[in-house]
């Protein structure tokens, strides 16, 4: 279904019948746990572009750093007239870098579950490039999903899937991912990532849980969210932000911890919380060059080039479906 939007067409993709199935599942689930997509409502998008602009979150203004200085080569490896497809298009910063260096592309194709943000980003881009078609689609890309056909004749499709959102997945599901994405981008299609890298906690921890208490927020506000979109009656001040390093597993997890025994009630269901037991609800792996080229290997994907910053915090990386 396709809503306009400004002068943008927007294809929405309804998700919004899965919310309370996920939720009641997830949270009488032992352990509890929700989906890290639901972060992103219009006001968690907002809180994590907040996020991104902290001194102690290191991934995005790395991210940028690497790609400002290798932004030519990049463009070089993606090549001509391709339909650049962007999965969680988010604000779309790091995109406008990128389209500024590529030739001709055919049209650029953002998707995100925040159709307000998605909408937001989407006309922005309209605007900066007037002879770009952007051709934005509201929708949960974890889920299959059909691509609009811009006008212009397209070479071939490259996914564009900056920070380390890959690393939200276990490694089995990002292996399945990677296959989903294989198949989108076809054949001599590529894929630019963004990968986060092992490195010290002292950095690490800090970056997803700030002395602003932004973090926490962007956590604490997917309650907030359950409350307005669910009628739950989540007390908010009853849970607090925790972030935690899993080092057997090589991952950042964030958790919801419930300060004291309670029953939430969602849509006509009780929930019955334990004083210290967590809701947890984002995954952040972290990869070495070696364990992400493996990954890349098992999902149809062949590393072609890897651009790093000197501290080696983070690497953005460029694939091609392997022949």
């Amino acid at each position: 279904m396709s809503q306009a939007s400004g002068s943008l067409a927007v294809t929405d993709l309804d998700h919004e019948a899965a919310f309370l199935n996920h939720v009641i599942e997830g949270l009488t689930d032992m352990p509890k746990q929700l989906s890290s997509m639901y972060l992103y409502d219009e006001r968690g998008s907002k809180l994590f572009d907040a996020i991104c602009e902290l001194d102690e979150y290191y991934p995005t203004r790395t991210e940028i750093g690497i790609m400002r200085r290798h932004l030519g080569q990049m463009a070089a490896w993606i090549g001509p007239a391709c339909l650049l497809i962007e999965y969680g298009s988010g604000s779309s910063l790091k995109t406008r870098l990128l389209l500024e260096h590529l030739s001709r592309p055919a049209g650029y194709v953002p998707i995100d579950i925040s159709r307000e943000h998605l909408v937001r980003a989407a006309n922005a881009l309209d605007e900066a490039f007037p002879q770009l078609e952007v051709l934005p689609v509201c929708a949960d890309f974890n889920q299959p999903f059909d691509l609009p056909e811009p006008r212009r004749k397209v070479s071939h499709n490259v996914i564009y899937f900056p920070g380390s959102t890959i690393g939200n997945l276990t490694p089995v599901d990002a292996e399945g991912f990677l296959s989903r994405m294989a198949v989108v981008a076809g054949r001599s299609g590529g894929l630019l990532i963004g990968v986060d890298l092992k490195k010290d906690l002292n950095i690490l921890l800090p970056a997803y849980d700030d002395r602003r208490g932004v973090t926490a927020e962007f956590n604490l506000n997917l309650l907030r969210r359950i409350n307005r979109e669910l009628a739950a009656d989540f007390n908010l001040k009853n849970f607090r932000h925790e972030a935690r390093y899993n080092e057997q597993e090589g991952r950042i997890e964030m958790h919801l911890e419930s300060r004291r025994e309670q029953v939430v009630t969602i849509g006509g269901t009780q929930i019955e919380f334990a004083a210290g037991e967590t809701i947890h609800t984002e995954n952040s792996y972290k990869y070495t060059l070696d364990e992400f080229e493996e990954l890349a290997a098992n999902s149809g994907w062949t590393v072609k080039q890897v651009w790093t910053d000197p501290k080696q915090l983070f690497s953005v990386q460029y694939l091609e479906v392997a022949s």
